[in-house]
């Protein structure tokens, strides 16, 4: 495989410790995800973290059927530990850490400005879930003409059915799916 990451960046996305205990009751289910890491930091691929943030008071309608409930729970705005990033995928001193409002990375957030800062044109998704966060990232990124990749056993979802129709069917129309392993072999 040629060595398309040049320009990439490993987007680690809503690994936040509320969402993390809803998946990690599975033995082994974080280690894709550390293992991109790890394969991202060894290649010098800069790793960049996206979580969600909700402001106190923030103004979401209750039409949203995310945000609509998550903006009326004090229990989710930033200051809640089970906001933070999980501990087992940490970043490190140095990797941004991206506040975003819904569900794509780049909603509301600093992403893009950074991205276009660092000259980085690929980005490489990793996430929960893959029908949320994944999807929306997915989409949006294709739109404003970055290439994709999907790390497809580093994105979990609840019904792991709609995880193999969305990474078989959906998308490979706007982006590269492949595994942890295969990608870190394009470094080699």
């Amino acid at each position: 495989m040629e060595k398309q990451f040049n320009n990439a960046a490993l987007l680690v996305m809503d690994m936040q410790n509320i969402i993390v205990s809803q998946y990690a009751k599975q033995e082994g289910v974080l280690l894709p995800f550390q293992k991109a890491i790890e394969a991202a930091r060894k290649a010098h691929v800069p790793v960049i973290y996206v979580k969600v943030a909700v402001r106190e008071g923030a103004e979401i309608s209750p039409r949203n059927k995310v945000f609509g409930k998550m903006a009326s729970n004090s229990g989710t705005t930033a200051l809640n530990p089970m906001m933070e990033i999980h501990d087992s995928v940490q970043p490190l001193p140095g990797e941004p850490v991206i506040d975003k409002y819904r569900v794509s990375a780049f909603a509301g957030s600093e992403l893009e400005s950074l991205l276009k800062s660092r000259g980085i044109n690929t980005l490489v998704l990793s996430g929960i879930a893959t029908s949320g966060v994944v999807l929306s990232t997915l989409c949006e990124a294709a739109d404003k003409d970055f290439a994709v990749s999907v790390l497809s056993d580093a994105c979990l979802d609840a019904d792991p059915e709609v995880h193999r129709m969305l990474t078989e069917k959906v998308f490979p129309r706007q982006a590269d799916v492949l595994t942890v392993d295969a990608w870190s072999h394009t470094f080699e």
